[in-house]
C-alpha cells in the first residue's frame, strides 16, 4: 500500500504532513504537494495531518488517477522537507470541487 495527494491539496496546499513523514517522501509543486509511491513507506501518519483530507490510501477507490500523477510528479518536483505556511487563500480553496482540471499547476515551487 502507498498514499497519493489528491486534488483538494491544489491552490491549498498545507504541509502538516511533511513534518510527520519519516522518509521524506514529498515533493512540491506550486500550488500541490505529491507522494513519491515509490519512497513512501505506507505508515500512514500524513494521512491524518492533513487539514484538507487531501492524502488517500492507494485502496481508496479512486486513488489509482492520484498514484500516477503523483508518481509523475514527484519525478520532477523537489522534495519538501520541512512545513511551510499554506497558500494565502487555501482556505478559501479547500472542497472546491474539479481543481484538477481549474486551478492545477505543473510548475514545481520555486526553491527558497
Amino acid at each position: 500500500m502507498t498514499y497519493a495527494v489528491t486534488d483538494n491539496c491544489i491552490a491549498c496546499k498545507y504541509t502538516d504532513c511533511v513534518d510527520v513523514c519519516p522518509v521524506d517522501c514529498f515533493y512540491e509543486g506550486e500550488n500541490m504537494l505529491v507522494i513519491d509511491p515509490s519512497e513512501c513507506i505506507d505508515c500512514g501518519v500524513c494521512e491524518p495531518e492533513c487539514p484538507a483530507d487531501a492524502i488517500v490510501a492507494d485502496t481508496d477507490p479512486n486513488a489509482e488517477k492520484w498514484v500516477a500523477l503523483n508518481t509523475k510528479y514527484a519525478a520532477v518536483w523537489p522534495v519538501i522537507l520541512s512545513s511551510k505556511d499554506p497558500l494565502p487563500d487555501a482556505d478559501d480553496h479547500d472542497g472546491t470541487p474539479n481543481k484538477l482540471e481549474t486551478l492545477f499547476s505543473e510548475a514545481p515551487a520555486e526553491q527558497d
